[in-house]
């Protein structure tokens, strides 16, 4: 059997959907969650080993760590899909945003691949992987959600530490996505407005995510680098 991969956030969306994609192939799967979720039980039920795991509380950071490292001798890869999205609307004191932006985008990664670095290097294919998901503003800011695009540029910059670091034999590289899948509660209008955003003029799709976390996996020489997955939004006038 292949070694597991671990993916962060598997509870609904990319995470969910790369989970589904890895079972699928018979890749066996870790995933972590903060919420109960319907499709939690679909993923156990299919052979997903499930960690509830609560990125804000650095105990349970520890906990993780030491159940993967001691269940398991060895990983094909980790892919950092845990997020959260907080904006500068005066809700929440903007000093606890930008410690909790750091804290899930940055230092629970960071923490991560340093304890499970002895899991990557005894991978049993060529080369094991790191993909942090990120986001298309960690290269151009946001107004509306700056300490979340702050943190994503830091986590942006582990993967070159983290490549330097732990190259040949494990690849990191990051993945930043623009308009990927709509949530169900958006409506018409933000759908529209969102979508002439970039010259593709429509969502990406999650299976782009999937094809782009293959092209990165399956690669034997990228590594240090972070893939544009944003339908050509750079380019597009506003």
């Amino acid at each position: 059997m292949s070694d597991p991969v671990l993916i962060t956030g598997v509870g609904k969306r990319a995470g969910l959907h790369l989970a589904r994609a890895f079972i699928e192939r018979g890749t066996p799967v870790i995933g972590t969650y903060r919420s109960e979720r319907p499709a939690l039980d679909e993923l156990s039920r299919a052979g997903a080993e499930l960690h509830h795991c609560d990125f804000y509380d650095d105990p349970q950071i520890d906990l993780l760590c030491r159940n993967v490292s001691s269940n398991h001798p060895s990983l094909r890869a980790i892919i950092h899909n845990a997020s959260d999205w907080l904006a500068e609307d005066g809700s929440i004191p903007p000093a606890q945003i930008m410690r909790r932006m750091i804290q899930v985008h940055v230092t629970a990664p960071y923490r991560i691949n340093l304890a499970l670095e002895p899991q990557l290097l005894g991978c049993k294919a060529p080369h094991a992987d790191i993909i942090h998901i990120g986001d298309y503003v960690s290269s151009r800011g946001s107004a509306k959600h700056i300490a979340y695009a702050a943190s994503k540029a830091a986590q942006d910059n582990l993967t070159l530490s983290f490549s330097a670091r732990l190259a040949p034999r494990v690849k990191v590289n990051s993945i930043a996505p623009a308009l990927l899948a709509f949530n169900e509660h958006d409506d018409a209008a933000y759908r529209e407005k969102a979508k002439k955003k970039s010259l593709m003029q429509r969502e990406g799709g999650l299976d782009e995510l999937v094809s782009a976390v293959d092209y990165l996996m399956q690669s034997g020489y990228i590594t240090g680098r972070v893939l544009p997955l944003d339908g050509g939004r750079h380019l597009q006038v506003a």
